[in-house]
């Protein structure tokens, strides 16, 4: 597995260099200090699997990267690594098409675990951005009592798709899923992708944002 650091500063990659290989092993880690070394080394090696990007870049704003990473090469999974810790730069990186979002302050054992849970298929959020902010949902809701309300049912989630859904939440991959669940993994895209419909959403790190903001008490998920 290949893996490119992008990060204009040199202990940074040196650390998350040491986190890697401790966690991974066999591992090929590449690193570039800016957006035109990132760009030449990713036409150069494509075979690279997983991006970490900074957002703060001499060269060039690390959104734009995201961008042009995701619409060039979606075959790369990009998780950004930022000092950025704002709620809405989290959003926009989610919405950009980044699978995870990790602030560089994380303890050192916070980031280990984040980076197994995307080696396992996972996605990794910070805690902060899944607790209920200013944004309203991207769902039409119906009102209760003066409150914004929606429901599953209200968008046509089943149980089944509920229990899916708790699972993501958790960051679970789908062959994890499959197994939890005893289901089939053409069942588990399935209820994915509507999922994805119904919460009117574009990927399975949206879905998880938009369900926590909505504050939906999910079924318990059997021990894996």
């Amino acid at each position: 597995m290949k893996i490119l650091i992008v990060d204009d500063h040199a202990l940074i990659r040196e650390a998350l260099r040491n986190v890697l290989k401790k966690i991974k092993r066999g591992v090929t880690i590449l690193e570039a200090p800016d957006v035109r070394k990132a760009v030449q080394t990713i036409e150069s090696q494509p075979d690279i699997r997983l991006v970490l990007l900074d957002l703060n870049l001499p060269d060039r704003d690390g959104f734009s990267l995201l961008t042009e990473l995701r619409e060039r090469f979606p075959a790369i999974a990009v998780v950004v690594l930022s000092g950025l810790q704002d709620r809405a730069n989290v959003r926009k990186a989610l919405d950009l098409g980044a699978l995870g979002y990790i602030p560089k302050s994380a303890r050192r054992e916070v980031m280990i675990s984040a980076f197994q849970l995307i080696f396992a298929g996972g996605i990794y959020i910070p805690p902060e951005i899944l607790s209920r902010d200013e944004s309203p949902p991207s769902i039409p809701v119906t009102q209760r009592n003066d409150r914004p309300i929606v429901l599953p049912s209200e968008i046509g989630l089943s149980d089944r798709e509920l229990r899916v859904l708790a699972l993501l939440m958790q960051g679970k991959s789908n062959k994890v899923i499959c197994r939890m669940l005893d289901l089939t993994e053409a069942t588990v895209k399935r209820d994915i992708a509507f999922i994805l419909k119904a919460l009117k959403v574009a990927n399975r790190t949206q879905a998880v944002v938009a369900a926590s903001e909505l504050g939906w008490k999910l079924p318990t998920a059997p021990e894996a």
